[in-house]
């Protein structure tokens, strides 16, 4: 036996709401041809478990097309009207069927269905202003990211190959003199450095601060303390080792850094980045604590940046202490950046072989 649904209706100025009551509803078929909506299924209804079904004639035309949705406790049915605008009733007849009700709870008179159009394009335009704002943002970022890993991979390259050919030409004798012909390129770009230190504060690339923080305070500590303010460090050959061990891992992390800005990458690149800092990290950090425990006495006798105490002490805090707490602190960085790194290649390729799969 074949028997009618109860269904609620209700509009707005492009399309008609059709709401049927039927719980758990199978085999259901919605179609509408020649301006008539033809509905089928087999579910629970007013009168139980049983076969469902009716027709509207709508007084409009619409368009064929008809979009349904199944819950748990109804069916839903969108029909889009043909022309926008405002019916007086939905169907053709006058005199409604029985079993077609309002649908009160999506329900608005034309003014309030026209305030609610309202509402949605103004709520549109604000999303696609946020969205050009957003891109004209992500794009000022992008330039910022790509200028800055540029002029730092400028900056190391010169740095590293100046090195290499200088060790071919001038053999050992290029050790000796690295301070004096490299210093004031790695000046700049250690300072400019920094920059990184802030950009992953202030959110404009995701990683950690703190690791951040660790490498270039790090570096910038030996670079313009260690070696910076003592002349007779100029010449120790450690020098060498630790700007060339530096520009050696930058030289691949900015060019995979700009490659990032195109969402392109390269493979040998990004295996060369993920993997180098593995030997050289350590031995960069192994150069740096050499640097540091060679300036010792040199800050001992030259009492720079010690601390005087007053007369009736009689001594001075020497710096020298300090860089003995020092060189504990770095063991402790190298372990923290040394994990972090290692995650990030884990997990990098953990992702790529993901894709693969």
């Amino acid at each position: 036996m074949t028997l009618t649904p109860l269904v609620y209706w209700a509009q707005r100025h492009e399309e008609i709401y059709l709401r049927v009551e039927l719980t758990d509803a199978q085999n259901i078929d919605v179609q509408v041809h020649e301006n008539v909506l033809k509905f089928q299924a087999l579910g629970r209804g007013a009168k139980g478990q049983h076969n469902y079904e009716f027709s509207l004639e709508f007084l409009l035309p619409v368009k064929p097309e008809v979009r349904h949705k199944s819950t748990q406790r109804q069916v839903n049915i969108t029909v889009r009207k043909q022309q926008r605008g405002w019916w007086e009733r939905l169907t053709v007849l006058e005199r409604k069927p029985v079993f077609l009700a309002p649908d009160f709870d999506r329900w608005l008179d034309e003014s309030d269905a026209e305030m609610e159009l309202q509402e949605k394009e103004e709520k549109k335009n604000r999303l696609k202003t946020v969205r050009h704002t957003e891109e004209g943002f992500i794009s000022l970022k992008t330039s910022f990211l790509l200028v800055y890993n540029l002029v730092q991979f400028l900056g190391f390259s010169w740095i590293f190959v100046n090195m290499t050919v200088r060790l071919f030409i001038f053999g050992q004798d290029s050790l000796y003199d690295t301070f004096h012909t490299i210093s004031d390129a790695m000046f700049f770009c250690q300072t400019l450095a920094l920059v990184e230190v802030f950009n992953a504060a202030f959110g404009v690339v995701r990683t950690g601060v703190f690791p951040t923080l660790i490498q270039v305070v790090g570096r910038n500590f030996v670079l313009f303390i260690i070696f910076g303010s003592l002349e007779e460090m100029h010449h120790r050959p450690v020098v060498f080792f630790a700007f060339y061990l530096w520009s050696a891992i930058e030289i691949f992390r900015y060019p995979f850094y700009m490659l990032g800005c195109f969402n392109t990458e390269w493979k040998t690149l990004t295996w060369l980045r993920y993997s180098v800092w593995i030997p050289l990290y350590p031995l960069g950090v192994l150069a740096e604590a050499v640097a540091v425990v060679q300036s010792i006495p040199i800050f001992d006798q030259t009492k720079l940046y010690s601390i005087p105490l007053p007369k009736a002490i009689g001594t001075s805090i020497n710096f020298s202490y300090f860089l003995h707490v020092y060189l504990i602190l770095m063991c402790l960085g190298l372990f923290i950046n040394f994990r972090h790194l290692y995650k990030q290649r884990k997990r990098r390729f953990r992702t790529k072989k993901r894709k693969t799969h």
